[in-house]
């Protein structure tokens, strides 16, 4: 072990984190360092960097992955807010709906054992790719909204046969609740469909659809290697850390780039305001009142080195409305998406755990691995102040009410300046600019000012 240690030790770094630099010391000239460039046609280079790869992955799902199936406690006595959706977890109907709901969120977490990345040997990206996996999270619950129909949830009965580890319990509880006898010993699998298996066979389709999008294979719209390869322009490599307002600008450019979806853009808010002139031009079609789906994405940051008090308030407000598609956001180097709260707790979805790839292109892949059964949450108090917030609106109506709610949201935060703003006109930036410096701009009196931010996180406008 390194003698010095104590002295060396990052800010934040665990005694974990120390014997994990143990390792990549002693294994030194084994490995390459991470993001390196290596040639391909080296393959002894290329082996050591996959070694690399290997033990990053490993190690991170030690790290992590003990404390994924530790359940959070809930407070029955406090609803649970989940976008836009209250739930009285006293109430069992609630309780269930809840736990459906959750359930069918997409959790993208680290993989291992994809196609080599491009420019790299990297087969994972466990211990970096952190916050695009939860801009991979946020986009996905804009797609369900997109292509479901309102109110959708994963069925229970399709997770019970093909994924659900507590099959025998769920079946025997989906009978109960419908009304079936239900007896004890193994359950036996009609192979006759209800209507509603019937009824459900098109939106499972359009689910898997969505899930082989974000697929950790070359060629996936929205998946890492996309998403790395557009991270490019930005100044961004495998490997390297990725702030909440450069994966904003990644997703907008993965959408645009996809052809599957083709009724559907990205807006990204520039200087933390959302110009209505920009949004319409950006939505509107050649036939009349006829507008594009679009999500909007708020790249925020609140507060200095934590997180402004003055703005728990507000976040809550923007989490109640059913437009908000969630936060990418987290602790300090430690992505999560928020997806919700409890009295003064955060609810979350987690991507530091590293699973094996999965072959999506194989027919009736498994989702068991794509979906959370545990809800985790964190106290707003421990939010790292940079983040960004997207919104959903599905045509030029849903977008005058997504303003006009998104408005009285803001209204609430008792600090001196808003979170951010609705103009009207246009941004005088391209919007296809995405940031690759540290300067950032704070708002004061309408006149921007330049500020370095060379320590900061990430380069956001500070509030």
């Amino acid at each position: 072990m390194n003698p010095n240690r104590s002295s060396s030790r990052r800010e934040g770094q665990s005694p974990a984190d120390d014997l994990m630099d143990d390792w990549l010391l002693l294994s030194s000239d084994s490995v390459v360092p991470q993001g390196l460039e290596v040639r391909r046609d080296d393959p002894e280079t290329e082996d050591r960097g996959q070694f690399k790869s290997r033990l990053i992955s490993a190690w991170n799902s030690v790290k992590y992955g003990w404390s994924l199936k530790q359940k959070s406690k809930f407070k029955k006595s406090s609803p649970v807010v989940m976008f836009g959706q209250n739930y009285e977890l006293k109430d069992h109907g609630d309780r269930e709906r809840f736990r459906r709901s959750f359930a069918s969120l997409l959790w993208l977490t680290y993989r291992r054992g994809f196609p080599t990345l491009a420019g790299g040997s990297l087969t994972t990206d466990s211990g970096w790719g952190c916050i695009l996996r939860t801009g991979q999270m946020l986009l996905a619950r804009g797609l369900l909204l997109h292509l479901m129909p309102p109110g959708w949830t994963w069925s229970v009965s399709q997770r019970a046969v093909k994924d659900d580890m507590d099959l025998l319990v769920s079946c025997s509880t989906d009978s109960a609740e419908h009304g079936q006898d239900v007896k004890e010993g193994p359950v036996k699998r009609s192979r006759k469909l209800s209507l509603g298996s019937l009824l459900d066979r098109p939106m499972e389709a359009t689910h898997r659809r969505v899930v082989s999008w974000f697929a950790d294979r070359p060629g996936a719209p929205f998946g890492i290697h996309q998403l790395v390869e557009l991270g490019k322009s930005s100044g961004k490599k495998a490997g390297d850390w990725y702030g909440p307002s450069i994966a904003a600008h990644i997703l907008r450019k993965a959408v645009a780039a996809s052809v599957d979806l083709p009724n559907l853009v990205v807006y990204v808010a520039q200087d933390c305001t959302v110009y209505l002139e920009d949004v319409k031009r950006l939505c509107e079609r050649p036939r009349p009142h006829s507008w594009k789906s679009v999500i909007i994405l708020v790249p925020v940051r609140l507060g200095g080195q934590d997180l402004n008090p003055s703005y728990i308030t507000c976040v809550k407000e923007l989490l109640t409305l059913p437009c908000c598609i969630g936060i990418i956001g987290g602790k300090p180097k430690h992505s999560l998406f928020f997806v919700g709260f409890q009295d003064d707790n955060l609810l979350y979805l987690d991507p530091h755990y590293c699973q094996p790839t999965v072959d999506t292109a194989k027919e009736n892949f498994p989702l068991e691995s794509f979906h959370c059964k545990y809800p985790r949450k964190m106290a707003f108090s421990r939010m790292d102040p940079s983040c960004t917030i997207g919104f959903y609106a599905k045509g030029q109506k849903d977008f005058e009410s997504l303003c006009a709610a998104v408005n009285q949201a803001l209204s609430t935060s008792t600090g001196t300046y808003p979170m951010f703003i609705f103009a009207e006109g246009r941004s005088q930036e391209e919007e296809t600019s995405a940031p690759t410096n540290n300067v950032t701009y704070i708002r004061r009196k309408g006149e921007p000012r330049r500020v370095d931010t060379s320590n900061s996180l990430d380069e956001f406008v500070l509030l």
